[in-house]
């Protein structure tokens, strides 16, 4: 399970929608327990992917600048998002094959004609040919 706040939720969604038509991204710094990863802080990142309409890579520098935010603050990568413009929230291929953080949720806002309108999560499983994208419900409280 991932758990936000209404205000992260919202800033998650209005990234993907100023970024549209290209996708947005970003990471999701927060704490494990049990299987509810917990955001306490969302970094909007640049997409850095040579064709962003249709794929995206977070910036490295900001990656290794969220992992030290996220060391100095007791926290850790709980996850990343990033959207769909005129797609679904639903994972890809893509996503799929560049997923690289086990047990880390991947969240994914469609973006349908520059309006957020669907969020979803998926998180991480098994490696290599075993690797999966299982969804995961997210709960969403108050800030």
């Amino acid at each position: 399970m991932l758990r936000m706040s209404v205000s992260d939720l919202a800033a998650i969604r209005r990234h993907g929608e100023a970024t549209y038509p290209n996708e947005c991204c970003g990471i999701l710094l927060g704490s494990v327990e049990g299987g509810t990863r917990s955001v306490g802080i969302c970094v909007c990142c640049d997409n850095v992917h040579p064709t962003p309409r249709h794929r995206y890579r977070v910036d490295a520098r900001q990656l290794t600048h969220a992992q030290r935010e996220a060391r100095e603050r007791g926290l850790q990568i709980v996850g990343f998002y990033h959207s769909h413009p005129d797609h679904s929230a639903h994972w890809s291929a893509a996503d799929l094959d560049e997923a690289y953080w086990p047990g880390c949720s991947n969240v994914i806002i469609a973006v349908d004609n520059g309006k957020a309108t669907d969020t979803k999560s998926f998180v991480l499983t098994g490696s290599g040919e075993d690797k999966a994208l299982i969804g995961e419900e997210i709960v969403v409280a108050e800030n």
